[in-house]
């Protein structure tokens, strides 16, 4: 039987922990044993750093709204309040770019903020905000939607029911109870319907 030798694995596997390793200091890039300590050292850190990144970036934003909240006589968390009760969902990142890009434009989400955190919200926010105090109340909003688009559907389908997709013309077709329309192709159904 023959004699198995596995250096040519051996050496390729140092040398990937060594090309990582590549720009450490001292021995960290030289020899394999101190390289493969700082390698799994190295993949440890940048684990958690991942992690810490998106907090670092968090905290940054939050620093560059107050700093614009405080030049236009708000507080942050003041602001942020403001916006959630205004019903306005804008996210830290996006808040801050604002800030920076467009000053304008973020002293009238200030404003926003301020309005909602008086209680003078637009009507559209207020209208959203409200929830009906009673469950009949609930039913009945339910069934005026659905109701109205029942009725114009069907005008608007008899319309151009050409634009409308071969699922929805089957749709149709069942609906009116054309037989074998499940085999049938766009032209076949549209002679049909028609």
């Amino acid at each position: 039987m023959a004699r198995v030798k596995n250096g040519a694995v051996t050496k390729a596997r140092r040398k990937k922990i060594l090309k990582e390793a590549k720009g450490y200091f001292g021995s960290k890039h030289r020899l394999f044993k101190t390289a493969k300590e700082q390698v799994m050292h190295s993949r440890v850190y940048a684990y958690r750093d991942r992690k810490q990144n998106k907090r670092n970036f968090r905290k940054l934003w939050i620093v560059r709204i107050n700093a614009a909240c405080r030049e236009n006589d708000i507080s942050y968390s003041r602001f942020i309040n403001g916006l959630s009760k205004a019903g306005v969902t804008v996210n830290r990142k996006m808040l801050a770019e604002i800030a920076i890009d467009s000053p304008k434009a973020f002293a009238d989400l200030v404003a926003i903020a301020k309005d909602a955190l008086e209680g003078k919200m637009p009507k559209e926010v207020k209208a959203s905000a409200k929830a009906p105090a009673k469950k009949e109340e609930v039913k009945e909003e339910k069934k005026t939607p659905a109701k109205k688009p029942a009725a114009k559907k069907p005008a608007a389908k008899k319309e151009d029911i050409s634009k409308l997709t071969v699922a929805e013309l089957k749709k149709l077709a069942k609906e009116k109870g054309i037989e074998g329309y499940t085999t049938m192709k766009k032209a076949e159904l549209l002679e049909k319907l028609a």
